[in-house]
C-alpha cells in the first residue's frame, strides 16, 4: 500500500467458511487473534526489515463454532518475518509468515492499544 493510501474496511461480523485467503507457494497469511475492545481498530504489519511497507486490516468479529473471536486476517503476504505493530510508532512482536500456510498470534490481553 501507497503511502497516504487508504482503504476502508466492512466491520459486520464474518459467518463461518465465509474468509478466503490467497496463500501458496511463497505467499502466506497472518492472522492476529485480539481482545474485544479491539474492534473496528485497524493493526498493521510490515516486513522487519521495510517498517515504512506496511498493510492493515480491521479486527472483525467473527462468528466460529464455540462463539464469537475477534480477529484481523491479513493476507497475500510473501514469505518472511513480519512486525504486528501495536500503534503507528510502537511495534508489539514479529511473526514468521511462511508461504502456502497461515501463522496465527494472539494479542496480549492487557494494553490493547491500537491504531
Amino acid at each position: 500500500m501507497s503511502a497516504g493510501a487508504h482503504h476502508h474496511h466492512t466491520l459486520a461480523p464474518s459467518g463461518q467458511g465465509t474468509v478466503v485467503l490467497n496463500i501458496g507457494a511463497d505467499i502466506g497469511a497472518l492472522i492476529i487473534h485480539t481482545p474485544g475492545s479491539l474492534h473496528g481498530h485497524e493493526i498493521e504489519v510490515s516486513p522487519v526489515d521495510a517498517p515504512e511497507v506496511r498493510t492493515h486490516a480491521a479486527v472483525r468479529a467473527r462468528y466460529v463454532h464455540d462463539g464469537v473471536r475477534f480477529s484481523v486476517v491479513i493476507d497475500s503476504l510473501h514469505a518472511g518475518r513480519y512486525v504486528i505493530w501495536r500503534d503507528p510508532v510502537t511495534p508489539l512482536a514479529e511473526a514468521d509468515v511462511m508461504g502456502g500456510s497461515v501463522t496465527e498470534y494472539e494479542w496480549p490481553q492487557e494494553g490493547a492499544a491500537a491504531a
